[in-house]
């Protein structure tokens, strides 16, 4: 095993240079010259025996996310109210007990220090099916016509917070139509200030919790009565989640304690445990971000297919955007200094598209595929921990999806270098693994480990050792529901996708593309297991996320009848999987709260424009 030099010096930034699109060149950006930060936790507003209350405002911002001597970044982020210092993207980790609930006031915050309201960070296209407030209360939440082509809509701002893999009641589950603006002094006359859903969760977290939602406030309740795990918080307003998590809209929830957990000292704590969230951006010269279509990226649409009345590609709206420039904890490729001990890496991918295919090596730009230079240990996924610790020499992350790793650091000499880098693909995932790995001077790279000497002696358990707490099996399914995954494309173009959707599966086998507005198919019955059966019609893998519930993978099936079981990393409880290009993958789900939640894509272009489902769970 060979590792990497220490460097020696580092050189200042270069000057600022473009791309000819308009992007900040990559390849002028230092690597590995800015520390990683390490995300502190967020401070409750108070405490009581039984309670943790937050409130917690989501906010514009500058933000240093580009290496020192480059511009500042404005970001949008979370942060405790009237306290700066909190301000960040991605948010502040909040720590919750399991069975101890905490308690949320989501404060739509995107004004200015006048009270008026801020405009969208990136263009918004209006022909979606979005939350669209200039609708008014009547035409709300709808795909509004137009008999030219729309400017991006520029108005205030709907925000509303979705706990990800929160066992969540539906009054704080962060349903898309429960969006909410800013209480700004300047909304337009005729706006719908919230979406259709508002009014109704307000309601019902008033009579389960006794809240009161002020306007531009919505408050949630979250039980923490699920097994130990790390979620994520992000914004899920409709047709708008892309823009707003790629402006900065994400945090990371941990639930700790209960039968579902291991004692304290068994797995690396404190500084020894960090969450990596990572993400892809563009860049602008003057440090903004770029997203796509208004920095050039969106790629091979002819421009005469997305005009009204001519064409029929919504004109703003790209199904997938990949950024030059990998983004750890909100600074460009990072470096974290590291002991010979054991580490605790909370992984969550929350790019908007990018698929993860991460190793840890010792030359980041060794030809592909790198042999690894140490190997990860995978105790848990989405919803707690797996049945046993899975040794792998890479991690596959698809977006939204989280990973519980442990590195042994022991044995690596003092002044090491080491690199985590990514060999998926800069373009949508669709499998095998390995293939069109990313371009190794940019988004093949994350970040770099350098190692410094031992502190304190390791405790820890070999992870080889562990006997793991995870979640039982759920039980035999009484039903199953068949859903199908589908792309429309365009009349003019038949190679530009114009919408992804769900839908169901026919009774002969094919697909029934659904949209957002169509009744709802699915009514799955509280405290019964029953299975959904996901077939992906696309040439591409989907990450679809369920709410309310950690499901149990079952396996998969090719369109032609081949089965096989779940991959040995998805053994735990998930919210999120992966459903391969031309294949079934079945889940098994029990639902025990009622109400209307969602099913979805987690490519959050696709999300955004029908890939997206409602879902009425019904008492039994």
């Amino acid at each position: 095993m060979s590792f990497g030099a220490p460097s020696t010096a580092t050189p200042p930034p270069p000057p600022a240079t473009c791309t000819g699109s308009g992007v900040l060149d990559p390849a002028t950006i230092p690597k590995y010259v800015s520390l990683l930060p390490v995300l502190p936790v967020m401070p409750p507003s108070w405490t009581t025996h039984d309670l943790d209350v937050y409130t917690i405002s989501v906010r514009q911002f500058r933000q240093q996310v580009l290496p020192e001597g480059f511009p500042g970044t404005t970001v949008w982020g979370y942060g405790a109210v009237e306290t700066p210092k909190t301000w960040h993207s991605p948010g502040f980790t909040i720590e919750a007990r399991c069975g101890r609930p905490v308690r949320v006031n989501w404060v739509n915050h995107l004004l200015d220090d006048n009270g008026r309201y801020l405009p969208h960070l990136f263009p918004v296209d209006q022909t979606l099916h979005w939350a669209n407030p200039p609708g008014g209360p009547e035409g709300r939440d709808s795909r509004p016509t137009f008999t030219a082509t729309p400017s991006g809509y520029q108005g205030p701002v709907p925000i509303v917070t979705h706990l990800h893999g929160g066992h969540s009641t539906e009054d704080s589950d962060g349903y898309p139509s429960a969006w909410y603006l800013p209480n700004a002094r300047d909304v337009p006359t005729g706006y719908a200030r919230a979406g259709t859903y508002y009014d109704q969760h307000r309601f019902l977290a008033a009579e389960r919790f006794r809240a009161r939602w002020r306007p531009g406030t919505a408050v949630f309740q979250y039980g923490n009565d699920q097994p130990a795990c790390m979620l994520w918080y992000h914004d899920h307003a409709l047709g708008m989640a892309r823009l707003n998590i790629h402006a900065g809209l994400v945090g990371c929830y941990v639930v700790r304690g209960g039968r579902h957990d291991l004692p304290a000292g068994v797995l690396p704590a404190g500084r020894h445990e960090i969450a990596l969230v990572v993400q892809d951006r563009s860049f602008a010269p003057d440090g903004s971000i770029c997203f796509p279509p208004t920095c050039g990226l969106a790629g091979g649409i002819p421009a005469d297919v997305r005009f009204v009345p001519f064409g029929d590609v919504p004109p703003l709206w790209t199904p997938t955007s990949f950024g030059d420039t990998m983004v750890v904890n909100g600074r460009c490729w990072p470096v974290l200094t590291v002991e010979p001990r054991r580490y605790r890496f909370r992984l969550l991918n929350a790019c908007n598209a990018r698929t993860l295919l991460l190793k840890i090596v010792a030359n980041p730009l060794a030809a592909r595929p790198v042999p690894p230079a140490l190997t990860w240990w995978q105790i848990g996924s989405d919803g707690g921990f797996l049945t046993k610790p899975v040794r792998l020499g890479q991690v596959l992350c698809a977006p939204a999806e989280r990973a519980d790793l442990i590195v042994d650091f022991t044995g690596v000499p003092v002044g090491s270098e080491l690199y985590l880098i990514n060999e998926g693909p800069d373009r949508l995932f669709a499998g095998p693994v390995g293939a069109m790995p990313a371009d190794p001077a940019t988004s093949g790279q994350v970040m770099k480990f350098v190692v410094v000497p031992l502190g304190s002696r390791d405790t820890t358990v070999d992870p080889a050792q562990l006997s793991l707490p995870a979640a039982g099996p759920l039980g035999a399914a009484e039903r199953t529901w068949r859903i199908s995954l589908n792309e429309t494309t365009s009349r003019y173009s038949p190679q530009v996708p114009v919408r992804m959707m769900l839908g169901t599966v026919r009774a002969d086998g094919t697909a029934e593309p659904l949209g957002w507005e169509a009744a709802v198919t699915e009514f799955p019955t509280v405290n019964a297991t029953q299975v959904w059966e996901l077939t992906n019609f696309t040439n591409d893998a989907h990450p679809i996320h369920l709410h309310q519930v950690q499901f149990q993978v079952l396996g998969r099936c090719t369109l032609g009848g081949a089965t096989r079981p779940p991959e040995h990393w998805e053994t735990g409880r998930k919210d999120t999987v992966i459903v391969y290009p031309r294949e079934s993958t079945r889940v098994a789900a029990r639902f025990d709260l009622p109400g209307r939640y969602v099913l979805h894509c987690h490519v959050l272009g696709h999300e955004d424009n029908e890939m997206m489902r409602p879902v009425q769970v019904v008492p039994g």
